[in-house]
């Protein structure tokens, strides 16, 4: 009896083992534990539903566009992995990464993508047939961007265009239509990811010449910097613009001051291209949105 419960026992601690192993392979290839996909994804998305709305969304729009932030992200995440699979274990930052490590299989990847697009649907069938039709696009942006830096130099724009889809969606589900500020947003959004995601591939630019993975980083080269200034600059007079439109006030105006202020700061951090630094400068960008969402909340009040 007492080899019996042993065994039974035995069989519990190894099947426990296992799941927090499965489950450590999850939380890191969807990068729960580096959230700042998230927080990029979510301010803008947030920018729209406020516009949008008019004000505060309802909670089942809340709810669901926050939710489908984090799913699609995770998502995202997974698809990344996987088209990368060849390459990151050549890359000092991914050479841990789950698919590599063999913490998780090809199989168990795909799978797990499949699961969290079908969360994504499911809170897609709740909303109308115009939003849903343009679900498909958004899904078809996340899932191609990964592999577009096999055949772009600018991979950075189809990213831009992933990150902004959401905010199109805001806008026809709660206007019903995709109104003019609606792709004045979605084009301050895509130049902004192309800015701060430019930082984040200079920190990889060394290893991706070595293996062949192209970026907007290698593509600016030595006016790397200058380029994302201008981008910066670019984000700054679209938004300047849509708050002019809009009549909004000093709260607004205020954020985009401080925006500007930021932007200055990730000057600084990227001044010497060092990679530690141009890995702070992206970071830095999750402020960046929340300064402007801010700005637009109070402007609702």
């Amino acid at each position: 009896m007492l080899l019996l419960i042993n065994s039974i026992l035995n069989r519990v601690v190894i099947m426990i083992s296992k799941l927090k192993q499965k489950w450590l392979a999850i939380k890191l290839i969807t990068r729960m534990d580096k959230p700042i996909g998230t927080y990029l994804l979510l301010w803008p998305t947030y920018w729209a539903l406020w516009i949008a709305c008019d004000g505060w969304p309802s909670l089942h729009l809340l709810l669901v566009f926050s939710l489908g932030v984090f799913i699609m992200r995770s998502a995202g995440c997974v698809i990344n992995d996987f088209a990368d699979r060849k390459v990151d274990g050549k890359v000092e930052r991914t050479k841990n990464r789950p698919l590599v490590s063999g913490l998780m299989t090809e199989d168990e990847a795909i799978s797990l993508f499949g699961v969290l697009i079908g969360i994504a649907l499911g809170l897609v069938l709740t909303l109308s047939w115009p939003t849903i039709y343009l679900s498909v696009i958004a899904l078809l942006l996340a899932a191609s961007y990964p592999f577009m830096k096999r055949y772009t130099q600018l991979p950075q724009v189809v990213l831009g265009a992933a990150f902004s889809w959401g905010m199109i969606m805001a806008f026809s589900e709660a206007q019903g239509e995709v109104p003019a500020i609606a792709w004045l947003l979605f084009g301050a959004n895509l130049l902004w990811t192309v800015a701060y995601d430019t930082m984040y591939a200079m920190v990889d630019r060394d290893d991706d010449v070595k293996i062949g993975v192209k970026s907007t980083a290698i593509l600016f080269g030595e006016k790397d910097k200058r380029i994302i200034g201008f981008l910066q600059l670019m984000v700054l007079g679209l938004l300047f613009t849509l708050g002019d439109i809009l009549a909004f006030g000093w709260p607004y105006q205020l954020s985009l001051i401080i925006a500007a202020g930021m932007f200055a700061y990730q000057q600084m951090l990227i001044v010497n291209r060092e990679r530690d630094k141009c890995f702070q400068a992206f970071l830095h960008n999750h402020w960046v949105g929340m300064v402007i969402f801010i700005g637009i909340f109070v402007e609702y009040l």
